[in-house]
């Protein structure tokens, strides 16, 4: 597997399609069934932020998944430490393709990143009923440190 930085919005709005339609279909209340010209032009209004890096997975010269990565630099308050991270916004390997370590293999490039960047933590969220990505990261490493709940009100 080969893994490439990449500006190529059209590419990584392809490879979006499973991650958003599982989230529509998870939280249908809170996630659309976006049309490819909606989720293109998301990407193309952000891609060229320096702040995000986009990662490109390719396999046998086929496109496979990405990463929605983002520096994030927490300034010191009275009450926190100032810090660094990369925060993982997306990450996706196309369903025909999970199940043989691509994923893996992306997360570890995201973390050899980090630490080429000289930052020594990775951050990201999933969505509670996302049951496949919670037990992907356990697998990894990761640990809850915080959690965010809500209440619907009516």
């Amino acid at each position: 597997m080969k893994i490439t930085e990449t500006n190529d919005f059209q590419k990584i709005a392809q490879l979006n399609k499973s991650v958003q339609q599982l989230h529509a279909e998870l939280y249908p209340d809170h996630f659309k069934k976006s049309t490819n010209e909606e989720v293109e032009a998301f990407f193309q209004s952000i891609i060229d932020f320096p702040q995000f890096i986009f990662l490109l997975a390719s396999f046998a010269e086929e496109d496979i998944g990405y990463a929605w990565i983002e520096f994030r630099h927490y300034e010191e308050t009275p009450f926190t430490k100032a810090y660094q991270t990369i925060y993982v916004h997306q990450i996706s390997i196309d369903p025909t393709h999970k199940g043989k370590g691509y994923g893996s293999k992306l997360m570890s490039a995201i973390e050899n990143f980090a630490l080429q960047h000289g930052i020594s933590k990775v951050e990201l969220d999933y969505w509670v009923q996302n049951t496949v990505a919670k037990a992907f990261y356990e697998t990894k490493g990761y640990q809850k440190y915080r959690e965010v709940v809500c209440k619907e009100l009516s």
